[in-house]
């Protein structure tokens, strides 16, 4: 049985930060002990001056396979992921065929079974006529059922009411929600037709997916987890209005209703459309400053309860159309730690609450079986960061299919060392070591 032995690390682990080493044999954490371990191990990693936290779980992220593989696949993307210090994802189910049978579902497990570097689960998803299948899916193997309540890639919208309703009465599984209201948005997008024709300028996204957008379809998802007593779980909030719609009044095991904020909704705002263009056009859009203050506001007191990407990967030609043509979605899971990270540095947001928010709040709200946190008898899931090694985003450090990045020329002043999958050393100072590969994720 391999081992590893991280000694003199910074641990940042359940509200806490203190220098203690982890032994890790085969799959599982061992030992940990502020009082130095001293054991032999198939790899010793000093850690002193770096931080050590749980892998980052990405709870909802675009890796474009079956079907659109010209955009991402689960292998390259799952790379990327690792190489971010992020070792679980969970993947949506519009690619093509959509992952709306059992047999479909099945097929995208397989196919991560044969070159997933992270451990991986996929959503079941909803659509006006598949209830059946949907009311099928296990809750032990499978984390979730999607619902498109607001069109976005891959047109799986869900805009039968009777259909909302029999799966929030029906399905005892949480249901992740996209939320925007299809009629408001093409309203608005046929205003601006009339104005400009095809030439629309990007400034004009978050006025198209506007705030009532968002909130008229997210007040009608919290509306129908209310009244059937669903486990509702709303995806990438983006506007100050939706807040009311969550509480921090009960602790996150207790919340029958929860709220994800993705890292560009918190890293951009409505000014960086001049200069970005189609780069940032995603859904639901970023929108104002004024909303990116309230997000940070909400994710700090803990209305919000998830951070995560939405990490979406068009090719670059695709994202070169005008605004009509150009699809939305943005490649993110490389570096949203990195990211997250600069807000800690420039103290929006504190370690602790990061790495709740990144690494055990997935794993508690969607009951991942030993998950999310370093502790004695989990899965080995650890990203080891240097502090304080700075590293520019270009096209030659990508790792994306897409092979770009919305932050492209930006300088962080972080790096990840070494990723830990399932107690694998699956990256190390810049490499891959795909001899073993990542576990499907298994659900309390």
């Amino acid at each position: 049985m391999t081992s590893i032995l991280i000694k003199n690390g910074l641990l940042i682990n359940e509200n806490e930060k203190f220098i203690a080493d982890i032994f890790i044999e085969g799959d599982l954490i061992t030992e940990i002990s502020k009082n130095g371990i001293n054991r032999n191990a198939s790899q010793v990693i000093e850690a002193e001056g770096k931080w050590v936290m749980p892998g980052v779980i990405d709870d909802q992220v675009h890796f474009r396979e079956p079907g659109l593989t010209h955009k991402a696949e689960i292998y390259t993307e799952a790379k990327a992921a690792v190489a971010g210090g992020t070792t679980s994802f969970m993947e949506m189910p519009n690619t093509n065929p959509q992952a709306t049978t059992q047999l479909e579902l099945e097929k995208k497990y397989s196919r991560a079974k044969q070159c997933s570097l992270a451990n991986y689960s996929f959503f079941m998803g909803g659509t006006n006529d598949n209830l059946e299948e949907v009311l099928k899916t296990d809750p032990e193997n499978i984390c979730g059922i999607k619902l498109f309540m607001g069109s976005s890639t891959g047109n799986m919208l869900v805009d039968n009411e009777q259909t909302l309703r029999s799966i929030f009465s029906k399905t005892p599984m949480l249901i992740a929600t996209h939320c925007e209201d299809e009629s408001t948005i093409r309203r608005n997008t046929s205003i601006f037709k009339k104005k400009y024709g095809t030439k629309i300028p990007f400034e004009a996204h978050p006025i198209i997916r506007n705030h009532e957008a968002c909130y008229l379809s997210s007040k009608m998802a919290t509306d129908l987890a209310k009244e059937y007593n669903a486990r509702l779980h709303i995806l990438h909030i983006s506007t100050e209005k939706e807040i009311e719609l969550f509480t921090n009044a009960i602790p996150l095991q207790e919340k029958k209703i929860t709220a994800e904020v993705c890292v560009h909704h918190l890293s951009l705002n409505d000014t960086y459309y001049t200069e970005k263009q189609s780069l940032i056009k995603c859904n639901p859009a970023i929108k104002s400053e004024k909303d990116q203050a309230a997000l940070w506001h909400a994710l700090n007191n803990d209305y919000f309860d998830i951070i995560a990407t939405d990490h979406a990967p068009h090719t670059w030609e695709e994202k070169m159309n005008d605004y009509l043509d150009a699809p939305s979605g943005l490649p993110l899971v490389q570096h949203s730690l990195q990211l997250m990270i600069e807000h800690v540095k420039s103290s929006k947001i504190a370690i602790e609450k990061m790495v709740q928010k990144m690494c055990h709040a997935p794993a508690q709200l969607f009951n991942i079986n030993k998950r999310g946190f370093l502790r004695e008898g989990y899965f080995a899931d650890i990203v080891i960061i240097n502090p304080e090694t700075q590293e520019i985003v270009t096209k030659n450090n990508i790792h994306y299919k897409c092979g770009w990045s919305p932050f492209e020329g930006q300088r962080f002043t972080s790096s990840i060392d070494h990723t830990i999958v399932s107690g694998h050393m699956a990256f190390s100072k810049g490499k891959f070591n795909e001899t073993r590969l990542g576990h499907r994720l298994t659900f309390n």
